[in-house]
């Protein structure tokens, strides 16, 4: 979920970005204006020697870790205080890049659920539910104010516990997530305008569950719409990525948060299920895999809880023969790569019209040996580390099986660091519906290619799968994205784009895909039951 291509376009001017093949350094020799440039062979006027390959290499750039003060050991965020778990019992969280262990963190058990939701429906009933909007949005804005201010900080420490690059921590998700609170925090004191005629009440506490794959940002989707509508919130973050929301707890109480408002705790995946179970919850929030999907609305099933599910994903990037293939190149490798493709609406699936998938698919080759894939650390690096061992051996599995279904792979030369957990960009080419990658979510950077004809064709292909988060269409003609997106069995359609996301928006699925919509407007329904004035 982000806005950044993965690299950039060629040319593009940013000093991280020097060296890319296609941007001509400025050489004003006579030599130079005597003979054209050919690309990556240099002009005897630059001192290489005359048809020498130019060295484009990028000198490394890592961004530093002194910000980011680690601690040996996290404790659980209950009632306003960091407290240890029952049993004193922790696991530890892993540097995917490196393998190296970050710290120690308290693992909660049922217990500490229970002591959570107990202070959260304490805060609820006696201060946070009974506040006024415009105090409750003074609190969010100040929480919003907060995050930039420590921008950096959660940055390279996201980073460090996700392996996403560090370009994408610091431009996409640090900012979305802050304005996530600004957004909100404009909404607390205006729900009577969010829906007339009605009076909206806060349901009361939230039990949220949140993906490693966007640690923050899942946080502030969730967090943000609850606290302007009223409610409280016990949240259980990735067992794999639980820094950066203990990091937040530091920012509840930087910010004055009345105690029990937002607890935070970290355990394994039975400490979620116990958490959305529990009769002192009204609401859940899940965001992660359909399989757990399916089991908490099994375990809430005959309940009056609320639920929001956002789950898991298969888009298809349809480009049209008519479409800016220089521009779509963008989309579909931003759509699929960006986050190491660990993203539940990448854009995994690429219809090509069948008049113009062979010029596409050759662009793509080509930008794919651009990609950098390395330390994500490192501001150049456009590709960094699988989030866990158990995620990058899935990825494997499902890549051998493509390649054993008769798909032809391919894959950019390219070095991957001796430590980490690492994959190199895949293309598959060849690919027919019923193979393995073409319908399984394999939340990783892999596409495959597919072809159509006419666009009936490309909605049918499109719509041939269980799940329904998003979509991608490329084409010039306006009428097209209109009767495309129409047809489309997805929650969001991006036209001549992908992976564009803006806290005014709503976000969600249809089918094996979840329900609910977070962002936006539609964010605060999920959270508030509207009474008869």
């Amino acid at each position: 979920m982000g806005s950044v291509p993965a690299g950039g376009p060629p040319g593009e001017g940013r000093a991280e970005r020097r060296g890319i093949p296609g941007m001509m350094p400025r050489v004003t020799s006579d030599a130079t204006r005597m003979r054209p440039w050919s690309g990556d062979r240099a002009p005897a006027g630059w001192g290489l020697g005359d048809g020498q390959a130019i060295p484009w290499e990028y000198a490394p750039a890592p961004e530093s870790r002194d910000i980011v003060g680690l601690r040996e050991r996290y404790g659980l965020f209950i009632n306003g205080r960091e407290v240890e778990a029952s049993d004193k019992g922790a696991f530890q969280t892993i540097n995917p890049a490196t393998e190296e262990k970050l710290a120690d963190v308290s693992r909660a058990t049922t217990a500490d659920v229970d002591r959570a939701i107990a202070a959260a429906r304490r805060a609820q009933r006696r201060s946070w539910g009974n506040l006024p909007g415009r105090e409750r949005a003074k609190y969010l804005f100040r929480i919003a104010r907060i995050l930039q201010e420590r921008s950096r900080e959660f940055a390279v420490l996201e980073t460090m516990d996700s392996g996403k690059p560090i370009k994408e921590s610091r431009d996409v998700d640090v900012p979305l997530a802050a304005a996530h609170f600004w957004y909100y925090a404009g909404w607390a004191d205006k729900l009577e305008y969010a829906f007339p005629g009605r009076n909206a009440r806060p349901l009361g506490v939230a039990a949220q569950v949140i993906p490693w794959n966007f640690p923050l940002l899942m946080l502030s989707w969730k967090i943000a719409p609850a606290l302007a509508a009223g409610n409280t919130v016990v949240l259980k973050p990735a067992s794999t990525t639980p820094l950066t929301a203990l990091l937040f707890a530091d920012v509840c109480r930087q910010a004055d948060l009345p105690p029990g408002v937002v607890n935070i705790v970290p355990g394994p995946a039975e400490i979620g299920m116990h958490l959305v179970s529990s009769p002192g919850v009204d609401k859940v929030a899940f965001t992660g895999s359909t399989g757990v999907g399916k089991l908490i609305q099994r375990a809430i099933a005959g309940t009056d809880k609320a639920i929001t599910l956002e789950l898991g994903g298969k888009a298809a990037n349809i480009v049209f023969e008519d479409a800016a293939l220089d521009q779509a190149v963008e989309g579909i490798v931003n759509g699929i790569y960006f986050n190491q493709g660990e993203v539940c609406c990448a854009g995994s699936r690429l219809l090509a019209q069948e008049s113009i998938v062979g010029p596409l698919v050759e662009k793509l080759k080509d930008r794919l040996a651009t990609i950098r894939v390395g330390d994500p650390l490192d501001k150049n690096t456009d590709v960094g580390a699988i989030n866990s061992r158990q995620q990058l051996d899935k990825i494997t599995e499902l890549v051998a099986a493509g390649v054993a279904e008769g798909a032809e792979l391919y894959q950019p030369a390219c070095d991957l660091p001796e430590r980490g957990w690492f994959f190199r960009p895949t293309l598959f080419t060849g690919v027919a519906q019923s193979h393995r990658i073409a319908r399984e979510e394999i939340f990783g950077p892999v596409l495959s290619v597919l072809t159509f004809r006419t666009p009936e064709e490309a909605v049918e292909k499109a719509n041939n799968t269980p799940y329904g988060l998003s979509a991608g269409i490329w084409t010039e003609k306006g009428s097209r994205i209109l009767s495309m997106a129409r047809r489309m069995r997805a929650g969001v359609v991006w036209a001549n784009t992908f992976n564009r996301f803006d806290p005014t928006s709503p976000f969600g699925g249809y089918k094996e895909s979840g329900f609910g919509r977070e962002g936006g407007m539609h964010g605060l329904h999920a959270y508030v039951r509207l009474e008869d004035r």
